[in-house]
């Protein structure tokens, strides 16, 4: 008999999926910055149970979310009965129950004069498909996963332009023009691979302008954020999560140029520093708390 889901229930794919959605939603009502929206879906992305789920959706207007999230009931204690009868009378039942099962299955799937002599289920014979290992890059803070990363972009969409690029340690979020309607814009997730575009396009903002995303240096840029923390004069056991995030450039005497901003966040410092494309440090924001 199925049981109901808790807090401490193993949320599945479809459950973080689910949970992405209400997000997306809330994004669009405003419910949501960017930067909040980000950090809820990565914090999804890597949710373990149902109740880690729930939580980031808690304080949010969802009733009219495309999707509705379970309700969890409060966990039950299991009651412990003891088995009436003496060990003699329940080893007797084990044994009529294991004798009773074997007749069933050689009922059922018995193709054999005896119900002890088996052959092989037939989907259990060998048939010659060698297993597929997939190896996406999912270390996304290091060279060898912005470039895999950056080269996934050019297998989906054919270039590596967009609006705005945030890149976790395992997971990114990329904002496109809407495939379907150029004054809108749509984002990806990256999660292993790059997924279908959000649901809820946005308008196209005056500040919005698509620049190819890859061009900076990424050694440069790599090694200035993981020295980060200590530029920022932040513990580094203090350091809730180290990011990036590239977005157009707001000199207008180089439209087609980048702006890099490492993002330090912590409850105890942090902070973020912004680079031109080649590396050099365009400025520091350090919080003081």
């Amino acid at each position: 008999m199925a049981t109901r889901q808790t807090a401490t229930t193993r949320a599945k794919d479809s459950d973080r999926n689910d949970t992405c959605k209400v997000l997306d939603d809330a994004l669009g009502e405003g419910q949501l910055s960017m930067e909040e929206h980000r950090q809820r879906v990565s914090a999804a992305t890597n949710a373990t149970t149902l109740g880690e789920l729930a939580r980031l959706v808690e304080d949010l207007q969802n009733s009219n979310a495309s999707v509705q999230m379970p309700k969890l009931a409060k966990p039950r204690l299991p009651q412990i009965r003891k088995p009436a009868g003496g060990w003699g009378l329940r080893l007797a039942t084990a044994g009529v129950l294991v004798v009773l099962g074997i007749g069933i299955g050689w009922g059922l799937y018995g193709n054999t004069p005896s119900p002890l002599s088996f052959n092989p289920d037939p989907g259990a014979v060998p048939d010659g498909i060698e297993p597929v290992v997939l190896t996406p890059p999912t270390q996304l803070q290091s060279l060898n996963g912005v470039k895999g990363l950056f080269e996934q972009m050019r297998q989906k969409f054919g270039n590596t332009s967009g609006f705005e690029l945030h890149i976790d340690p395992d997971s990114a979020m990329l904002y496109r023009a809407d495939p379907q309607d150029s004054r809108k814009k749509v984002y990806y997730r990256y999660t292993g691979g790059w997924g279908d575009p959000s649901s809820d396009p946005r308008n196209v903002e005056d500040d919005d302008r698509l620049v190819d995303l890859a061009a900076f240096d990424y050694e440069r840029v790599l090694g200035i954020m993981r020295g980060a923390p200590d530029t920022l004069n932040t513990k580094r056991a203090d350091v809730k999560s180290t990011w990036l995030r590239i977005t157009p450039s707001e000199d207008p005497s180089t439209p087609e140029a980048i702006n890099i901003a490492v993002i330090v966040n912590s409850d105890f410092g942090g902070g973020s520093i912004d680079l031109y494309p080649d590396g050099t440090v365009k400025g520091m924001y350090r919080n003081n708390r």
